[in-house]
């Protein structure tokens, strides 16, 4: 018996998804071509690369529902994600599509079985790795975009912005000691 189940992942996958679209929310459309560094995503890549990055594990686990990584054409499925996260889009469009990625990802884990969860996955032979189950590598999906997110954090400091995680921690420290204080 798993203890976290699908709906389980599902639900943490729209939590963490919402977090990230008040980021995409609270950074000001003019700095969405802001970059940290000069080789680094701009804020519209950075949150369109989130958008978009489900699709690797999506096109295994779902599309061609893979019990092996050998053969799979990686290259192919990069330069289609890379050409999508290029694609000109205004924040409105971005945070659509982190809006609508997020919920067919999240829909779609929810269905899950336990048995499909527990299925293991071969790696590559060239890769000399161990076979992983599916339940970690669709987790690594949430993985994947709260370290993005934690990049996002940086920035909107970067850029004088207090993240809405910090504020709201703020906001109930000085509600605890209003409440001491009565």
């Amino acid at each position: 018996m798993n203890c976290y189940t699908a709906k389980d992942l599902a639900q943490s996958a729209r939590t963490v998804r919402k977090n990230t679209i008040v980021i995409a929310n609270d950074i000001p459309e003019d700095k969405y071509g802001f970059k940290a560094a000069p080789d680094f995503r701009s804020v519209g890549e950075l949150l369109t690369h989130i958008a978009v990055s489900y699709g690797f594990q999506y096109q295994i686990h779902a599309t061609e529902r893979r019990k092996t990584m050998d053969g799979f054409d990686f290259p192919s499925l990069m330069q289609r994600m890379i050409a999508e996260e290029k694609q000109a889009r205004g924040k409105n469009q971005i945070i659509e599509l982190l809006h609508t990625s997020g919920e067919k990802w999240a829909a779609w884990v929810e269905g899950l079985s336990e048995d499909f969860l527990a299925e293991r996955v071969e790696m590559p032979a060239r890769a000399n790795a161990p076979a992983r189950t599916r339940f970690d590598m669709i987790l690594s999906v949430k993985e994947h975009e709260m370290h993005h997110r934690g990049q996002l954090m940086l920035i909107e400091r970067m850029l004088s912005i207090v993240p809405h995680l910090t504020r709201e921690m703020q906001a109930r420290m000085a509600s605890a000691m209003v409440a001491q204080k009565s």
